[in-house]
């Protein structure tokens, strides 16, 4: 068609538009409700009207928008006898108020009710229509088209998506929305939801219950299941965040809605099938559960311990889905149990009134008796015709169980809540005052305000956010020998006692998957035990880890401990690592075999001495004796038991008192040994001088001058070792850095220079002595030792010049060892080279102790 084809019908078009204008300008101006009428599946007239919403069905038929003409109505199939039970209590509480003559005198309320077949888009149409009414209402010109909220609260509807989506909507009106099964902690959002009320707790605290029930079992590697819903999605993130802090880590978390493909399906058997987890955390409504659940009864899913949310844990019917039993032992969470009184015989005594002119009542007679209420075509029919008096307490279907009645209470508070906050406003008594104009933002102030008691002794109020007390029962599926499977409560939850005391278990009651009696394990690595701690496996989440074992000197005592404690000096780990022990105290002591050697060596060189001593002084005048200097000699001679007994200072345990006394008496014994052999060199020198002519060394070097001179070297080692003592004296010190395991006790020099200072003394006077001994060695042998003593200062000199680097290198008692084996090396050197040539003379060649043979004259 040509451009100018079109021009006329554009024409047309313009001026149907004018008439059409100008007709509906001629008219009187009316308020009109938009789209296709909404009609209550239940009503009754009343002096106020309540509103309902349930889901009398589960689903809807697949339609095919064109978006070329207006959708038609949603198809509503799949009758869910959970929510008629839902609405039989609804209009039992309605019937009861209606009959009382306390609450609400001689006020009728009525009520509007309407199925969402679980849609969220119908229950957006559902609740304008609850708020706005049907009806065409005219009014005069220049008026708003305005008028008072058709009903005063709306109970309902079952899910947290569908109420999110009421909620929303109603929230600017103010008209108060009390669900009995919403529990998504999400409309606990006052900003948000405004309106919103219910009477079951919020998902924030069952999701807390079942993340503190896993934790309580020692689950810590778990899989999720939810549904992809607000009440899923919302329940779920509360309980991942929850088990995080209580150390908890999810394999896998996967989310499902009842109208997914079969495909999802399949792709969440798969993950189950591949994890390592025991445990299941099933976070599924109902409805969606009761999809999955043949599909995994078919693909053999035992052996999982499922651990579920209040929407199925309590519920009959998905136990009797159950047909391969892989529940058995499933634990979660529910509403305490409750009590109606009458409601069960309320919804058994129903029987349809004109049903033919009511859908619902018609379609659940006909699904209940399998009849039919229209006539029957033929003889051939297989379903009788309904009469309508059929009876319902022989009826097997899950509209007469009686599992859901915490639910129904629920129901039923809902709407007494409603009714006390108009009693209220209505300021009634034995009548009520029926000019108080409602306005359903007063009827939401007086309902967050309500505090009362219902006849079965509940209390109920609301919190700021519109929620209740929550209080679960923790319940446990153990199956019977008849099959059947039976609820047993184990335990309780609330939250109104201190964290510690919320939970409650018992444990000896509880059966497992597989009617087992042993608590399933579901943990992605083993506990560490004590002596070990937790390192993180890369990649993977805090609770996949290896056990690594502490180092030397650390200890983990508790289970699963992540860092390993560093005993304290004193202690050293044990063998496992799981304790500090006191560590052994090491010292160079008597009883082992090093220092019974050197303890018996030091003896036995003080005995040697003494010996020696006997020999010198039985022959004392002799020759040999004599022409040596035997004071001289004596002196030396006790000089050298000293030596030799101040070794055993050394040994033993350190205290304060052995610490200065090894240090002190070590530096003056050897200080008073080498001025004896100092002052016998000394003597051979200037006995040589003085055999010159005109010398009178004698009588500057006699016995006298001796004496002064060995005191005087003496005498400068004491003060040097007062001064060490008075200013930093050595003291016992514990080592726990020379041997990890040990303790070394040890005398720490105090001040080193005082220590350094006492051996410079030392190898001072040996080095003087050494140069006069080897100015003497030339000197005729017969006539003197010169040659005995510059050996033995060679000795004593090597001895102590490898003592230094050997004493600072040695660990431990090894040291004290270096120096008491330096001690005895010396004084030996000295005895032996010095004294043992002329024991030899003395008892073995006595031919040769002769003044004649010490003259050098020969015999005739």
């Amino acid at each position: 068609m040509t451009s100018t084809q079109r021009l006329p019908e554009k024409g047309w078009a313009f001026l149907h538009l004018l008439l059409v204008a100008s007709v509906s300008h001629a008219e009187e101006p009316v308020c009109r409700r938009r789209g296709d009428p909404e009609n209550p599946l239940l009503s009754k007239d009343g002096d106020i009207i309540l509103g309902g919403i349930f889901s009398f069905h589960t689903s809807w038929k697949d339609r095919k928008d064109s978006y070329m003409n207006q959708p038609l109505l949603l198809q509503c199939t799949s009758l869910n006898f959970r929510d008629l039970q839902f609405a039989q209590a609804m209009l039992f509480a309605i019937e009861e108020i209606n009959n009382s003559t306390d609450l609400l005198p001689r006020i009728s309320l009525g009520y509007k009710i309407y199925d969402n077949c679980g849609s969220v888009a119908r229950s957006v149409g559902v609740t304008l229509a609850l708020a706005n009414g049907n009806e065409i209402v005219s009014v005069p010109s220049k008026t708003l088209c305005t008028r008072p909220a058709h009903v005063q609260a709306i109970i309902g509807t079952t899910s947290s998506s569908t109420t999110v989506a009421v909620a929303t909507v109603i929230g600017p009106f103010f008209i108060p929305v009390i669900s009995h099964f919403a529990t998504c902690a999400c409309l606990s959002d006052k900003t948000k939801y405004p309106s919103f009320l219910r009477t079951i707790p919020s998902d924030y605290y069952q999701s807390r219950a079942l993340a503190h029930l896993v934790k309580y079992f020692g689950w810590t590697w778990v899989g999720a299941i939810r549904s992809n819903n607000d009440y899923g999605n919302n329940g779920m993130a509360t309980f991942t965040e929850t088990a995080q802090q209580l150390g908890i880590c999810l394999e896998y978390s996967v989310s499902f809605f009842r109208t997914d493909p079969y495909v999802k399906i399949q792709k969440i058997i798969e993950i189950i099938k591949a994890s390592t987890s025991k445990v299941i955390v099933a976070f599924l409504a109902r409805a969606d559960f009761n999809v999955l659940l043949p599909e995994f009864s078919y693909h053999n899913l035992s052996g999982y311990q499922w651990v579920g949310s209040e929407s199925w844990i309590f519920d009959s019917q998905t136990a009797e889905m159950d047909m391969h039993h892989i529940l058995d032992g499933a634990i979660g969470v529910s509403i305490p149990k409750a009590h109606v009184t009458g409601l069960r015989e309320f919804i058994l005594n129903k029987k349809p009134i004109n049903p033919s002119n009511n859908e619902l009542l018609t379609e659940f007679w006909e699904t209940t008796f399998s009849c039919k209420f229209k006539e029957l075509k033929s003889s051939s029919d297989i379903q009788r015709e309904c009469t309508g008096h059929e009876d319902m307490t022989g009826v097997q279907n899950n509209f007469i169980d009686m599992s859901l009645m915490p639910i129904f209470n629920n129901v039923y508070k809902g709407v007494y809540a409603v009714a006390h906050a108009l009693h209220n406003i209505l300021s009634c008594n034995k009548t009520c005052n029926k000019n108080v104009q409602l306005d359903p933002f007063m009827v939401l102030q007086h309902i967050r305000n309500i505090h009362f008691t219902t006849k079965e002794g509940d209390e109920v109020y609301f919190n700021e956010n519109g929620d209740p007390a929550a209080k679960y029962e923790i319940i446990n599926w153990q199956p019977r020998e008849n099959g059947v499977v039976e609820f047993v409560i184990v335990g309780l939850y609330d939250t109104s006692l201190t964290t510690e005391k919320q939970l409650k278990l018992q444990n000896k009651s509880l059966i497992w998957a597989r009617n087992s009696k042993q608590v399933p394990v579901s943990v992605c690595s083993e506990k560490c035990p004590p002596g070990t701690r937790k390192v993180l496996q890369k990649g993977r989440p805090v609770c996949c880890y290896d056990c690594i074992r502490c180092a030397e000197g650390e200890i983990s005592n508790v289970t699963d401990s992540i860092t390993c404690v560093r005993c304290l000096p004193e202690f050293w780990s044990n063998e496992r690592r799981d304790a500090c022990i006191k560590k052994e105290a090491v010292f160079l002591s008597y009883e082992e075999i090093m220092g019974a050697l050197l303890t018996a060596a030091s003896l036995f060189g003080a005995c040697m001495t003494i010996g020696v001593i006997l020999i010198f002084f039985k022959y004392r005048k002799t020759p040999i004796v004599r022409a040596n200097n035997s004071e001289l000699s004596f002196l030396l001679l006790f000089s050298l038991i000293l030596c030799f007994l101040c070794s055993l200072t050394f040994i033993g345990q350190p205290s304060d008192w052995s610490c200065m006394l090894r240090h002190v008496a070590f530096g003056i014994t050897f200080v008073f040994c080498i001025s004896c052999l100092l002052g016998k060199t000394m003597v051979v020198l200037m006995a040589f001088r003085a055999t010159r002519p005109g010398s009178n060394v004698n009588k500057w070097f006699g016995q006298t001058q001796q004496r002064l001179c060995v005191t005087a070297f003496t005498l400068i080692q004491v003060n040097i070792c007062i001064i060490w003592l008075t200013t930093s004296p050595p003291f016992p010190f514990k080592n726990f850095k020379e041997i990890k395991d040990k303790i070394t006790l040890e005398c720490a020099l105090g001040s080193a220079v005082g220590f350094w200072a006492v051996l410079g003394y030392i190898g001072l006077l040996a080095i003087l002595c050494f140069i006069f001994a080897f100015l003497a060695r030339k000197l005729p042998d017969n006539f003197n030792e010169a040659k005995f003593i510059t050996f033995s200062m060679l000795i004593f000199c090597a001895v102590w010049i490898t003592f230094i680097p050997a004493y600072v290198s040695s660990p431990g008692k090894f040291s004290v060892a270096v120096e008491i084996f330096a001690i005895l090396a010396s004084s030996f050197g000295l005895l032996i080279c010095i004294f043992i040539p002329k024991c030899y003379i003395i008892l073995l060649k006595p031919e040769k102790n002769t003044k004649k043979h010490i003259m050098g004259k020969k015999a005739p």
